[in-house]
């Protein structure tokens, strides 16, 4: 019986795989697992109902994916019947002006997604690397890809434009928009949460190591952050966010940096890290005595909030705010400083409910409501995975 649907949510260092029980149309998540390739050894866990396993992998080289992952799936084999699996569901990074939804993953599919690694060089290769060791590993199992891009293709032609001639914006140099995936998730558990509030105008901020804010009309995307590459916006761990393009001018004409030298700074060792210099983790930054960490914090939560108030233009207002991915979810402080730079609008912190992580934590007195909420990923991936397999049947 073919009634398991698998998810692979691939970051810049880790994998998160979802397993899903299909009946019908309903989806019933059944397990969850990842594989973290910074770990040395690498580490694969594992979560089903109350079993919790974490495990060492034997694999040596994370760039032998094959090796991985068929250990990751011997692994899985003893928890999970994989001949059941239907169908393997992927989060793409960067699906272009090509990939306005999910796809069928076959040749010509592989290709377009290969010719847009240029655009998420962090992201896209090691995608296509799991993409082609599972088709090498299990030929016979369909996959479909998931674009984090394509939730944004929404947004009006004047916020994808740069200010740069006509010619390059036809060539591809846009603002494309990234976290999708997570917006889309968002976006629809807001709306049955709250169906008087979910199709006016909200923001959401999406704060992991990979951040970005997305201003919400209706349930679609009207702005966000992120454009060109996951570079762009409000800093992040690791990642620089918004930087004065003549700093980098500066940095390769005037201190001769190359280009390698240049991708490092401002994917790896910006951001949180690069301000602190201790740590791009905010939690280590919290709870740090030196100004370099608190200034850190500062950065980030007003770059934040600044950027909140500049898609509320784009919306031309903001009924409500909400906090999602891993910071944003589990953070209280972290929201609790975003708040208060956003009291000038009417935003009133319920300090008690934000502590315990509530779903509402504004007071009943507040002009703009602020909400926490669990993205969930993997279950668009899989619902987005059975639509296609649902129209490649008929």
């Amino acid at each position: 019986m073919n009634d398991l649907i698998l998810t692979f949510n691939t970051g810049s260092s880790t994998v998160k795989i979802g397993s899903f029980e299909c009946d019908g149309s309903s989806l019933k998540k059944s397990a969850k697992a990842g594989i973290d390739f910074a770990a040395s050894p690498l580490n694969f866990h594992m979560e089903r109902g109350k079993e919790r396993l974490d495990i060492k992998l034997q694999a040596q080289d994370s760039a032998d994916i094959v090796a991985v992952l068929s250990e990751v799936f011997d692994k899985l084999s003893t928890h999970i019947d994989l001949a059941r699996v239907k169908a393997i569901g992927h989060r793409v990074v960067h699906g272009g002006d090509i990939f306005a939804g999910p796809v069928l993953i076959d040749e010509k599919s592989i290709q377009a997604i290969d010719d847009l690694s240029a655009y998420a060089p962090l992201h896209q290769p090691k995608c296509l690397a799991l993409i082609k060791a599972i088709r090498q590993l299990f030929p016979d199992i369909l996959q479909t890809a998931s674009f984090d891009t394509a939730f944004h293709r929404t947004m009006p032609d004047v916020i994808r434009r740069f200010a740069i001639p006509r010619a390059m914006h036809d060539q591809g140099i846009k603002r494309y928009g990234f976290h999708g995936l997570s917006y889309q998730s968002i976006a629809q558990q807001f709306n049955e949460l709250k169906p008087d509030l979910g199709r006016k105008k909200l923001i959401v901020a999406h704060l992991g190591s990979g951040a970005s804010i997305c201003a919400l009309e209706n349930g679609k995307s009207v702005d966000t952050s992120m454009s060109f590459s996951t570079l762009d916006g409000i800093p992040m761990a690791t990642r620089c966010g918004n930087i004065d393009a003549g700093v980098l001018l500066h940095l390769l004409s005037q201190q001769k940096m190359s280009t390698d030298a240049l991708t490092d700074l401002l994917y790896h060792r910006s951001g949180l890290l690069g301000v602190s210099a201790i740590s791009g983790d905010c939690r280590e930054l919290l709870v740090s005595d030196t100004p370099e960490a608190h200034q850190a914090i500062e950065l980030f939560t007003t770059r934040i909030a600044g950027e909140i108030t500049r898609q509320a233009t784009s919306l031309g207002g903001m009924d409500a705010v909400i906090f999602t991915a891993g910071i944003g979810e589990h953070q209280p402080e972290i929201r609790a400083r975003i708040a208060r730079k956003l009291q000038w609008l009417g935003l009133e912190l319920d300090n008690a409910a934000n502590k315990k992580n509530a779903f509402c934590i504004t007071q009943e007195t507040s002009k703009i409501v602020a909400f926490m909420l669990t993205t969930d990923e993997e279950r668009v991936i899989a619902t987005e995975t059975l639509t296609v397999l649902n129209q490649s049947s008929q």
